[in-house]
């Protein structure tokens, strides 16, 4: 699902005391199939823009577009049900969000309320489960019976059941210890390449942005600042912080290398076993030429 933002700007409480500009002319294109970061600091305008995905609010002024809905001031789609169906948020802390009496009913809510059939919601549910690593044997259980990590597990699939085709995260791992964390991202990025999902990912953790994402996004008062390709945008230092934010430790690391061999390696994403592979061989060939 294409994701295309057009001079967008909204404001709250216009023409009010209270009025407040919380988006200016963001425009940029996701293509279908895109994992985008979104980094930027609080008040930055990111909850803005992830409300204008799902239809939660309008702009202002400008047009968005995602898939084939249009929104704008004077446009929104016939159907906000269908939009509303296809974009899936797991906003920060979504185990606050389970209500039902089991599991299996809180997962199958979403389908419900689009007018999925029951045999198609029971193939959604039991797909979801299993999709975020949940034992069917919970099934029947109070959501509330559940560990912390057990119930957010919940709330994402009963997101996944509705069969996004658009999936914001919003902090999704917020609260989770490191090991919880990369487990969590490791799955949304899994079911992001399984299903062929568009995503779009918000977090101010520099070093997940760089891991995961293809794209990057950085918002400040409400405006584009940067965008492009994680190994691009991350490794300007100085103009990241400009507006208070940190490269990835990696980018740090490799300055420091750079600093003390008097040697460059260029960043592109490589994991940790690929950099001490290229490590190897440029203090192997310092001590050669020495």
């Amino acid at each position: 699902m294409d994701i295309t933002f057009t001079d967008v700007g909204y404001i709250y409480q216009m023409n009010s005391p209270f009025e407040h500009t919380a988006l200016q002319a963001l425009s940029f294109h996701v293509p279908a199939g895109t994992f985008l970061g979104v980094v930027g600091h609080t008040g930055s305008g990111k909850s803005t823009m992830i409300q204008l995905l799902n239809g939660l609010l309008r702009p202002t002024s400008g047009e968005v577009q995602i898939g084939d809905f249009h929104l704008s001031k004077t446009e929104k789609p016939e159907d906000f049900r269908a939009l509303r169906s296809q974009v899936g948020v797991v906003f920060q802390y979504p185990e606050h969000q389970l209500f039902a009496e089991t599991v299996a009913k809180d997962i199958a809510f979403g389908p419900e309320n689009f007018g999925v059939d029951k045999v198609e919601i029971e193939r959604r549910v039991e797909r979801a489960t299993a999709a975020v690593g949940l034992s069917p044997e919970l099934l029947e259980r109070s959501p509330f019976e559940l560990s912390g990590g057990q119930m957010r597990r919940v709330a994402i699939a009963g997101v996944l059941a509705t069969k996004p085709k658009l999936l914001v995260l919003d902090e999704p791992t917020a609260g989770l210890d490191p090991r919880g964390q990369q487990e969590m991202m490791d799955m949304f990025y899994q079911l992001h390449q399984e299903e062929g999902l568009t995503t779009v990912f918000v977090t101010h953790n520099m070093d997940d942005a760089v891991k995961y994402a293809d794209h990057l996004l950085i918002l400040n008062d409400g405006q584009k600042y940067m965008e492009g390709k994680p190994e691009e945008v991350l490794i300007e230092k100085d103009k990241l912080a400009q507006v208070q934010l940190d490269v990835p430790e990696m980018v740090d690391f490799l300055d420091a290398f750079e600093q003390t061999f008097k040697t460059s390696i260029p960043f592109h994403k490589q994991s940790a076993h690929e950099l001490a592979k290229e490590i190897k061989a440029v203090v192997k060939g310092v001590g050669q030429d020495e």
